[in-house]
């Protein structure tokens, strides 16, 4: 766990994950931050899938939130992302597996759709990012890109 996401972390009413998790340490140490919601990733292993779900759907600030993490993006989405969307799109749509950090409003399902990128050291990403946001009455407000370093660096 690289300190400076626990850094940018702090004072954070919750986190939330889009999967790769790697390992339980991880989520252990966010955990110390603020409650948790996650899902597992591609990468994760059988302890990572017994703690977290595929999906998580909920409802928080008058949003409906979807966290999931291999979805494809707006005008590309992969056919279960699909089907779960025309069955009714959530407010936000959370998810990984890209690395790519991308925010965008998908006009066709009235959504946000929100990749944070990837945090990690390890991986095929060359920037660190998360994303970092308030939730107030339904609307995303002081939404911000943090950037961690190039992937590798310990500095």
């Amino acid at each position: 766990m690289d300190d400076r996401i626990l850094h940018h972390l702090e004072g954070v009413d919750e986190i939330w994950h889009g999967g790769d998790i790697g390992n339980l340490e991880v989520t252990d140490a966010l955990k110390e931050l603020a409650p948790l919601r996650g899902v597992y990733g591609n990468i994760d292993g059988g302890d990572v899938r017994r703690e977290f779900p595929l999906d998580q759907r909920f409802r928080l600030e008058g949003l409906d939130i979807w966290i999931s993490h291999i979805v494809g993006r707006p005008g590309r989405y992969y056919q279960r992302a699909r089907a779960i969307l025309e069955k009714g799109a959530p407010d936000i749509l959370v998810c990984g597996h890209s690395h790519i950090c991308l925010v965008e409003r998908d006009k066709k399902y009235g959504l946000t759709y929100m990749n944070p990128g990837a945090a990690g050291r390890h991986g095929f990403h060359h920037m660190r990012t998360l994303l970092r946001f308030t939730l107030d009455r339904g609307r995303i407000e002081d939404l911000e890109v943090v950037e961690l370093g190039r992937r590798g660096k310990e500095a």
